[in-house]
């Protein structure tokens, strides 16, 4: 084993049996493209991807089937050419065990891609500008490969000043060695698409983090990058759980991540080593992010590293790997520690699978076996977040949400550590998920109310503001109304009383036939009025 160099060791934390022989003894071997593949929509943190192509349609590996919706979204790809023979609900890998959307090609067997791009040289990929590397990571679909799944390009648009680059290769939980091997076999990708990522956030420095039980890795890295001064490789000791973001971040620079904080408050941007080979792929030849190497390993008769087309049925893939040796034996997606248990083997492989491990025997005991808490306090001493995992415990399993958040719970990163170690058994991880979903489902059903309230709100004031402008047009209307009535009594009145005059008055007789008229008339009267006289 390489020795370890200079690090600042993280508390707690546990040293397990690492079950990475069986599976890292030959090289990573290309999986078979099967006879279907399965899409889910919602592969990666975010919101599903939207369909855009229809059930019949020919498609190429390559080719957009699913286009991003939203910010925080990522497109998805076609990893072979087929026929779109539906778009329904399959079951997906989830520890729900629910179904989702998906779309389902049946693959042709000629594996036909869409027309390459001219790849570019080192240094044309280095001198492209930070938006265009960012814009082609996220065209190219690509999202965190150490198993979060959210998506790359966001990584890449810190918006503050960065000064360093990890990239993490602890992958320190047992049994997992997808990372191991792509570093022994792919380290100058590695080291390529550590550059590019360098000139997307701007950072003067990378540093890839490597567990000291992997010297093959580690020597294969050195050797690439020693050319390139920026760029060093730091051997850490082994102990779970290294790889996690801000126990590597600690182990690497003695910096500690705020609670509930991320790395970019520190100046530090962290990915997976994979996802810089999906980058390097991306903007070097412009490929989608359409496969990736998956661990597959337990109870199956050939343990082996695969690069596996994306959308690929669990089950073919196991039979892949010589088939299940125990018929009855768990199927988890990751490691014993963080991933969880599959339903069935006919969900896909997706962006986020890095494992498929059979186990014979459960990791933990039932839930059913689990006994009080015994205050012990195991569970604090190997939390590798410094909380007070017992505490949690309690709040968790009454309910009490808000003093869960005191005893920062958000800090927790469902290592498994104090539940590896509890003698009483405790499923104390599960109690913390289910305290964070409900914790969120308060806080979106909060968001929900105060949207309510305010469109309500802006409703109501919307209502008394036409009432009040109704009013106010009424109140001009009545206004203008009484002023000509007093301009037309004013103008139908002198200033001495005298009733009105006729209105033809004054009128010329001569000219104006109603006066003549009027005139005659006066003068027969004026005749009769004298006949009568005399």
């Amino acid at each position: 084993m390489s020795r370890p160099e200079r690090s600042w060791p993280f508390p707690g934390g546990l040293k397990l049996d690492e079950h990475k022989a069986e599976s890292t003894g030959t090289p990573i071997r290309p999986a078979p493209v099967p006879a279907q593949l399965v899409y889910p929509l919602q592969q990666h943190i975010g919101a599903p991807a939207r369909p855009q192509v229809q059930v019949g349609d020919r498609v190429l590996r390559g080719q957009l089937i699913a286009a991003a919706d939203g910010y925080v979204s990522a497109p998805v790809h076609a990893a072979s050419s087929g026929t779109v023979s539906a778009i329904e609900a399959r079951p997906v890998p989830h520890p729900s065990g629910l179904s989702a959307d998906c779309i389902v090609i049946d693959t042709d067997g000629r594996d036909e891609a869409v027309p390459a791009v001219a790849p570019l040289d080192p240094a044309q990929a280095e001198a492209l500008e930070p938006a265009e590397i960012r814009e082609r990571v996220r065209a190219a679909g690509i999202v965190g490969l150490g198993g979060a799944a959210f998506p790359s390009f966001i990584k890449l648009n810190p918006g503050c000043a960065i000064d360093t680059l990890i990239l993490n290769g602890a992958e320190c939980e047992p049994y997992i060695s997808c990372d191991q091997m792509l570093m022994a076999e792919s380290a100058e990708t590695i080291v390529a698409g550590a550059r590019i990522m360098m000139r997307a956030i701007g950072a003067p420095r990378c540093v890839i983090g490597v567990e000291d039980n992997k010297p093959e890795s580690i020597r294969a890295l050195r050797k690439a990058s020693g050319g390139h001064a920026d760029i060093s490789v730091h051997v850490v000791p082994t102990r779970y759980p290294q790889g996690g973001e801000k126990q590597l971040i600690m182990a690497l620079t003695g910096r500690e991540v705020p609670s509930e904080g991320l790395p970019l408050d520190i100046g530090i941007v962290c990915h997976n080593v994979g996802t810089a080979v999906a980058v390097h792929e991306a903007i070097v030849h412009g490929r989608a992010l359409t496969e990736r190497v998956v661990t597959v390993t337990g109870a199956v008769a050939a343990p082996a590293n695969f690069r596996v087309r994306l959308g690929t049925p669990v089950a073919e893939l196991l039979a892949v790997a010589g088939g299940r040796t125990v018929a009855d034996a768990r199927l988890i997606m990751g490691g014993p520690m963080m991933g969880f248990e599959l339903a069935g083997d006919t969900v896909p492989v997706i962006k986020a699978t890095n494992c498929l491990l059979t186990l014979a025997e459960p990791n933990a005991p039932a839930t059913d076996d689990a006994m009080p808490c015994i205050r012990c306090g195991a569970c604090v001493e190997v939390c590798p977040a410094q909380l007070l995992p017992q505490q949690l415990y309690w709040h968790a399993r009454a309910g009490e949400y808000d003093d869960t958040q005191r005893y920062g719970l958000f800090d927790c990163i469902e290592c498994g550590c104090c539940a590896q170690v509890c003698p009483s058994h405790l499923p104390l991880v599960q109690f913390y998920r289910n305290a964070k979903t409900e914790i969120w489902a308060e806080e979106r059903a909060r968001r929900k109310a105060d949207a309510a309230r305010e469109r309500h709100e802006s409703r109501q004031q919307r209502l008394e503001r036409e009432a009040a402008e109704r009013e106010a047009a009424r109140a001009a209307k009545k206004a203008a109304l009484k002023a000509r009535q007093a301009a037309k009594a004013a103008a139908s009145d002198d200033s001495t009383g005298a009733p009105p005059a006729s209105p033809n008055a004054g009128a010329d007789p001569s000219t104006d036939p109603v006066a003549a008229a009027i005139e005659a008339a006066k003068r027969r009267k004026a005749a009769r009025d004298a006949g009568e006289d005399s």
